[in-house]
């Protein structure tokens, strides 16, 4: 592998806005899917965080595909479902983007963990994680099956070498979660504007 598992994506989040400065959906995706082979390496730990995410990003990919000129910019699907008053519909792509901003949060809290904190085991970085984002979201089954699920989390060291390639892996994770926190911000931002940021799961 040529640098780490996180060079795909730091390339493509390059491409995520317009010249304007507005989110593109389908760059923001892409880059949203290259975090997946991330996921793979938690192995069953972050199954149930791999779903999710690839659902959400399947939702809004079907939109986006639906009418590629229309939806080009992220939150345009929102608008649409406000406009309609869907927005708030568990199968709603406005639901589908909150979670999947939620779910990288979660995601770029717990690689800010590994950099920060090189004594702490890979379950407490997950769960410290968790409870910063996810977890004032999620209902109580939701929360003890990631609770459960996060006890066996991979070793530390073992994932950090799998996914360091030939990169800088310190170097690279602080880099994603830099440029992409960013980018999260920004969705919330644009979901609070619209009274959308604080959707609980049921």
């Amino acid at each position: 592998m040529e640098g780490t598992i996180f060079t795909p994506s730091l390339e493509g989040m390059k491409h995520c806005k317009s010249e304007e400065g507005e989110m593109l959906t389908k760059p923001f995706l892409d880059v949203c899917k290259l975090v997946l082979p991330v996921l793979d390496k938690f192995g069953a730990a972050m199954a149930l965080v791999k779903t999710d995410i690839g659902g959400n990003i399947s939702r809004l990919e079907t939109k986006y595909n639906s009418n590629p000129t229309e939806f080009k910019l992220l939150y345009s699907m929102v608008k649409v479902e406000v406009e309609a008053k869907t927005a708030k519909g568990s199968s709603s792509c406005t639901n589908g983007l909150l979670w999947l901003t939620r779910a990288m949060d979660f995601l770029v809290e717990l690689f800010l963990n590994l950099v920060s904190h090189p004594d702490w085991t890979m379950t407490q970085a997950c769960t410290e994680s968790y409870g910063k984002t996810l977890k004032k979201w999620h209902g109580w089954l939701a929360s003890s099956s990631f609770t459960v699920a996060m006890k066996i989390a991979p070793n530390r060291a073992k994932f950090m070498e799998v996914v360091g390639g030939t990169g800088d892996v310190n170097a690279d994770m602080e880099a994603f979660c830099s440029t992409f926190s960013p980018l999260l911000q920004e969705n919330h931002k644009f979901l609070i504007s619209v009274g959308l940021d604080d959707l609980k799961a049921s």
